[in-house]
């Protein structure tokens, strides 16, 4: 990675860091224009930061911990990306991707349950893994998206694409 780009992506981690510790202002004068792929690098960065945090039915924040849906919302609210609260309702955000780690980018929102309803969400980081709060595992970690089967593991059923236009307004 060139220094320009290791600084930039240094620059969104700070403001990504800033923005999780304070409320957002709708129109906040400063606004930063960032290509598809170093949000989609930051989104990964964040989730990631959150590895190790508790998992907490219900939980929202790092400090009392995470459920599933909560971490995507809060790791997607940092960057100013609203998603609704459950997983469920989240599996309906942004449009429809084939799930197939072939054709998921870093950033994406994998999502799993049965054929009818998704009960659980996490966040793709490539290479086939993705990052979720873990019931079993009673905290945020990342783990391969192709598991095998087991009755504690749910179904991968679909995945959501949220960032997809060459450049998003961030700020």
């Amino acid at each position: 990675m060139s220094a320009s780009a290791q600084r930039l992506k240094s620059s969104v981690a700070e403001k990504v860091n800033r923005m999780a510790s304070r409320p957002v202002e709708v129109h906040d004068p400063s606004v930063l224009y960032l290509p598809e792929h170093v949000l989609r690098d930051s989104l990964v960065f964040l989730a990631r930061q959150q590895i190790g945090r508790r998992y907490v039915l219900g939980g929202t924040t790092p400090k009392s911990g995470f459920d599933c849906s909560g971490l995507v919302k809060f790791v997607l609210a940092a960057l100013r990306l609203g998603v609704p609260r459950t997983a469920a309702e989240q599996a309906w955000s942004g449009f429809a991707v084939v799930p197939d780690t072939g054709a998921l980018l870093p950033g994406d929102l994998v999502t799993f349950g049965n054929d009818v309803r998704a009960d659980h969400v996490g966040i793709y980081s490539g290479a086939g893994r993705f990052i979720h709060a873990s019931v079993k595992a009673g905290k945020v970690i990342e783990t391969s998206i192709t598991r095998r089967e087991s009755p504690l593991i749910r179904k991968w059923t679909g995945a959501r694409r949220l960032l997809s236009l060459n450049e998003l307004k961030i700020g």
